[in-house]
């Protein structure tokens, strides 16, 4: 290994220059962007895609909406002063066991 660094060191630069390397990468990365732009402006499928009704068909059958509130089901929240928590205890405890 270190006779391959000495024959690197003596001449001088690598047989391949980074340069070369760096611009055929740059090439492939513009090439792709360039496809990638292109794509994008490509016109638009004449069908729907999802293969369902056309979303600019003013005729086309759609599902009947319904109203529901937002806040039918809402209870408030608000802090309120702690209960006694004694009798809160004795009205969730079970019921003792029979012969006990």
């Amino acid at each position: 290994m270190s006779a391959q660094i000495r024959a690197f060191d003596a001449a001088g630069k690598p047989a391949v220059p980074r340069p070369f390397r760096l611009r055929r990468n740059a090439l492939a990365v513009m090439a792709v962007a360039l496809a990638a732009l292109l794509a994008g402006c490509a016109d638009a499928p004449r069908t729907p895609v999802a293969g369902g009704p056309d979303p600019a068909d003013p005729a086309a059958r759609v599902p009947r909406v319904d109203y529901r509130s937002t806040t039918g089901t809402y209870k408030s929240q608000r802090p309120v002063e702690p209960a006694p928590w004694g009798e809160q205890n004795e009205r969730v405890t079970p019921a003792p066991k029979s012969g006990q």
